[in-house]
This record gives C-alpha cells, structure tokens and sequence, in this order.
C-alpha cells in the first residue's frame, strides 16, 4: 500500500507539472489580457505601457514568465489579483465555504435521489415505475442546465408570490439584504439552486445506479445468494448493492472536485457567492492569477480524488488490491 501511494503521489506530481505548462501556455496566448483596458486609454503613454508590463512582468517570454510563476507557487506565492489586489489564494479562501454549502447540500440530495430511485428501478425492470423513472431521466440528462435554472426563477420568484406579495423563494444571494443573517434565510436561498444541481445530476446518477445494479443482480454469486436461501434484502443490499456501487464510486470521485470548484451556471445565475462565479468573473476581467490558482486546485483535487477512488475500491470489491 505504502509502495503504491508513493507511486501515485510522484506521479501525480509530474501529472499537475505538466498540467500547470499547458494551462499557463494556453491563458498567456488568450487575446487581450491586462493591457487590454488600457489599450483605449488616450492618456496612456508608451511609458506608461512599458511600465506596467514591467510591473506583471509582462515584457518576458512565456516560458521566463512561467518558471517565475512556478517558482513562487513553489514557495507558497500565488500571485495577486488584478483587480483587487489581493491573494489570489484569499479570494479563493473567501469563497470556499460558500461553494462547499451549496455543492454540499446538493451533492447529498443528488445520491439521497438517484441511488435508491436507480436500484428499485433495476429491480422492477420493464416495470411501469421503471419506464417512467427511465423517461425522467433521459429529460434531466437533456435539459440545458441555464435554462432550468431561469425556469425555477420564473416560476417560484417570478409567478408564485407569498401572501405579502413578496417572492415565493428568493433567487439570488445567500442571505436576504438588509436583514439578520439566519440558518432559515440561507435554506430558503439554497431551495433553487440545489434544485437545480440535484435534478439534473440525479438524472445522469440513476441511469449509471440501474444499469451497474442490472448487471449485478444476475452475476453468479448473487444467484448462489439466493440459492442458499439468504433474505431477499441480504442478497441485495449485502451482496448486489456493495458490487454495483463500485462504478458509482468513480463518478462520485469524479464530481468530488466540484464541491471546490463550484457550478459556473449555477452560481452565475443565481448570484451564489461560490468559487464558480469568482471564476467567472476572473475570466471576463482577464484576472489571470486567480484563473490559474483556481485551475490548478480544480487540478490537484480531481487527482487526488481519484487516487482516494482507488483506495476505495479496496474496500468495495475484496478482489482488488493496490500493488
């Protein structure tokens, strides 16, 4: 095990190496950049140009520009903000907890739905509730994300009002302005974004849920389950559902990383406060510091999550072993 992880680690090092070259190589050839504000500006003389490149360190080559970049990530630095000045690593702290609720809730609504809706569904195959359940699924898996999220707005913000006149569930934000902040406030804010994420990312975990759990529930051993004379519910959940959940583990690994890096649409829409719209906004102004510490977290986490899908294969199926 010990052997393994090390092996992984190093490699995973290289992986973000290389990684880190092509994303820096990809944003420095974007047209336009910081100069680009300043390019319009009558006032500004080629001095006042030449000074500022000298000052982002814009006058170097892309590769001098990206040792010096990797040097001071080495060290800790990621860089400062264009547009506020700060850390770039500060900005990102600021938002994580805001993206980790909103991910969070809507990542445990979305297994609370798909995984059981998934495994009655194979277990009732060709059922009516299957049939259903099937045609539900293929609609979420359909729907544009954008879309359904301004349908929500329009029907629970637009058309449903509460008594007072006031919007059924609010649309944006956190927390309703000008009031206390309250754990009731920030649930009634979380309602149509984690609708949206949970439905449409239930739709995709169903499918993937009914067809892993199809498969399984006619291999042999779960015959020879039955066949011995265990309970119906022993032979699935026990020997059925741990098997099937195996794939399941690789998508959940897989998504892992966006509890970090947030939902673009969502938050945008929504005006979630998340890591999603900071990265966002970074990229309409160009913020190229915070557009790489995000890129290369985004980076780092979806490795490191799919080493932990690994480890937890080990547990899942006693077949596999890490050597």
């Amino acid at each position: 095990m010990a052997d393994y992880l090390l092996r992984r680690f190093v490699q995973a090092l290289f992986t973000l190496f290389v990684i880190s070259i092509i994303i820096f190589a990809l944003i420095s050839s974007v047209p336009g950049g910081i100069m680009a504000a300043y390019e319009e500006n009558p006032d500004m003389t080629q001095a006042d140009r030449e000074r500022i490149e000298a000052k982002y360190g814009l006058n170097k080559s892309v590769p001098e520009r990206y040792l010096i970049w990797l040097g001071n990530l080495a060290k800790g630095d990621w860089g400062n903000s264009f547009v506020s000045k700060r850390p770039a690593i500060q900005e990102i702290a600021d938002r994580l907890p805001n993206t980790l609720i909103l991910m969070g809730v809507a990542f445990v609504v979305t297994l609370l739905i798909a995984i059981p809706l998934g495994v009655y569904s194979a277990l009732r195959q060709y059922s009516f509730f299957d049939h259903v359940m099937t045609t539900i699924a293929l609609a979420g898996q359909s729907l544009p994300v954008f879309w359904f999220g301004l349908l929500l707005i329009i029907l629970f913000s637009v058309l449903l009002k509460q008594p007072n006149g006031a919007p059924l569930l609010p649309s944006s934000g956190m927390y309703t302005p000008g009031v206390e902040r309250t754990f009731a406030d920030l649930v009634r804010h979380l309602v149509l974004p984690v609708t949206m994420l949970a439905l449409v990312s239930a739709a995709g975990y169903m499918r993937y849920m009914r067809s892993s759990m199809l498969e399984v529930i006619h291999q042999d051993y779960v015959r020879t389950a039955r066949g011995k004379g265990l309970p119906e519910k022993t032979v699935i959940f026990r020997h059925a559902l741990r098997n099937a959940l195996i794939p399941i583990a690789t998508l959940i690994g897989l998504d892992l990383p966006s509890l970090f890096g947030g939902a673009l649409f969502t938050e945008t829409i929504f005006a979630w406060p998340g890591i999603g719209r900071l990265y966002f906004d970074a990229a309409l102004k160009t913020d190229y510091p915070v557009i790489m510490a995000v890129l290369m977290i985004f980076a780092a986490l979806i490795i490191l999550s799919m080493l932990l899908v690994d480890v937890v294969y080990t547990f899942l199926d006693p077949r596999i072993s890490l050597s």
